[in-house]
């Protein structure tokens, strides 16, 4: 027998609302939860996830954290976020990589991080229906090398079938 529970409102903790035009995946309530976790509902929002040109392996010479959990469950709970917001990939994958080690610098990037979801914590992929554009667009960037400690490139890429966003990926 099937029952038809109606239209789809939550999958696996990420919001699906129906917009004008189409749908909208975002993790609302994750963030606010999350922001509330870590005592950050006052704080100002931040306008990007990281500054331009802040470098998080310049913390080498800092002590490391001495409640690192704090530090990995905060990290792990970004990684989750990535699934509907691409645009923090690149700094949650600098922040993972000092899952180990991490400074006060890392922590008070993660928590920079969170102040920039509190500022639009509804926005999301959006999947756009009635297409009349089925062209692909792809970009790609690259650091070339900005990594100090590890010597190597990161890069990554969108890409679009008209103005919906269907694959994208960052890689060290």
């Amino acid at each position: 027998m099937i029952k038809d529970l109606g239209l789809l409102k939550y999958f696996l903790g990420i919001e699906v609302n129906n917009i004008d035009e189409g749908l909208n995946l975002s993790q609302r309530k994750y963030y606010l939860e999350l922001i509330n976790e870590f005592g950050l509902l006052a704080s100002k929002p931040a306008n990007t996830p990281i500054d331009v040109n802040v470098s998080a392996y310049k913390g080498q010479n800092e002590n490391i954290i001495k409640n690192m959990k704090i530090y990995q469950k905060l990290v792990g709970k970004l990684i989750y976020i990535t699934v509907t917001r691409p645009g923090i990939s690149y700094v949650v994958h600098v922040l993972s990589q000092f899952m180990h080690a991490p400074t006060e610098s890392h922590l008070k990037l993660a928590f920079r991080v969170l102040k920039y979801l509190k500022g639009s914590p509804g926005k999301g992929i959006c999947i756009n229906k009635g297409m009349n554009n089925f062209s692909f667009t792809a970009y790609l960037d690259s650091d070339w090398g900005k990594n100090l400690l590890a010597r190597k490139s990161i890069s990554g890429f969108c890409i679009f079938l008209g103005d919906t966003l269907i694959s994208w990926k960052r890689k060290k």
